[in-house]
Parts: structure tokens; C-alpha cells; sequence
């Protein structure tokens, strides 16, 4: 099959939306795939290591892996002729790296970046808590900071999901 995929790179703060907004966007492409990339620290069953501010050595080896897997399932998906929406935290030069994993592949990236108000309002309102073991101002202060500015960063504070997804196809006709 000839290899036409679009891959989205979706990347953000815990609770800036990434699932959500993912996985609408995977719905408005015909074969289409939604990937979490956190999917593949949660097969970890035993021996798991906890993601917080300061990774020890074993944490950062299970991340690194986590970041190698999924580039490769997103590729698999490309080479088979499917769109693929990968979104994970890919913060700091890890966002980088990602992109150079998904070669030849080249990645849309985008960056969902509502205020630190918006994410907490959003922790507070979910059912799963992601800043356990993390300092959300600390975390947020670091995200903007160190984040190479590549891509389509959007702030996504007032807008509803569905017009997050329209303003990024929007961004990458």
C-alpha cells in the first residue's frame, strides 16, 4: 500500500487535554489510528517505576523505552497506510527526540498549552490525577521553559475540544 499517512505528534501538560483532543482528531481521518504512548508504561506489570519531577536511572530507562515503542507502532501504522494520532508528555528535548524517532516519517507536531489555571481546573474536574509526585507550577514553569518552540503550540484555555481539533487541521492543510 502506498504510504500516505499524516502522523500527528500530540504533546502537553498532564490534563491539557491530549486524549481528548487526540482522539477526536484520529476520528475525522479515514483509517486512522490513536496511539497513547503512556499505553506502553502501563504493560509494565511488574517492576514499573514511578514518573515524577526527578527520575531515578531505571524511571528514565522505562521512559526512554516507552518513546522507542511507541515511534515504532506509529511507523508500523504509517507503513500500512493508516493516519496516526500519537499522543505521551514529550516534554523538553524529548520532543526532539521523538520527531527523530518517527523518521522517515515526519511527525505534525502539535502542542496543547492552556494556562496553568485551565490544567488545574481540568485535574481537579477528571477522574484520573496525573500530578502525583509532581509539582504542577514547577512542572508547567519547566514545560514552557524547556520545550523547543516547534510545531503548533496552541493554547487551548477557552477553546471546547472540537475546536481545538478544527484549528489543528486547520494549521496542517
Amino acid at each position: 500500500m502506498e504510504n500516505n499517512c499524516s502522523l500527528y505528534l500530540i504533546t502537553g501538560l498532564m490534563a491539557s487535554g491530549k486524549s481528548t483532543v487526540s482522539e477526536l482528531l484520529a476520528k475525522k481521518m479515514d483509517r486512522s489510528v490513536h496511539l497513547h504512548g503512556d499505553i506502553y508504561r502501563t504493560m509494565i506489570v511488574s517492576g514499573r517505576e514511578a514518573m515524577g519531577n526527578n527520575l531515578n536511572e531505571e524511571a528514565a530507562r522505562q521512559l526512554n523505552l516507552r518513546y522507542r515503542l511507541a515511534a515504532q507502532a506509529a511507523k508500523e501504522y504509517c507503513n500500512a497506510g493508516f493516519n496516526v494520532v500519537l499522543q505521551d508528555n514529550y516534554y523538553g528535548n524529548a520532543l526532539n527526540e521523538m520527531a527523530e524517532l518517527l523518521l522517515p516519517h515526519i511527525p505534525k507536531i502539535v502542542v496543547l498549552n492552556p494556562d496553568l489555571e485551565s490544567i488545574r481546573q481540568r485535574e481537579e474536574n477528571r477522574n484520573k490525577k496525573g500530578y502525583t509526585g509532581f509539582d504542577m507550577k514547577a512542572f508547567y514553569d519547566g514545560f514552557i521553559g524547556e520545550t523547543p518552540k516547534i510545531g503548533y503550540w496552541i493554547d487551548t484555555s477557552e477553546l471546547t475540544p472540537e475546536e481545538t481539533v478544527k484549528k489543528i487541521l486547520d494549521y496542517y492543510k
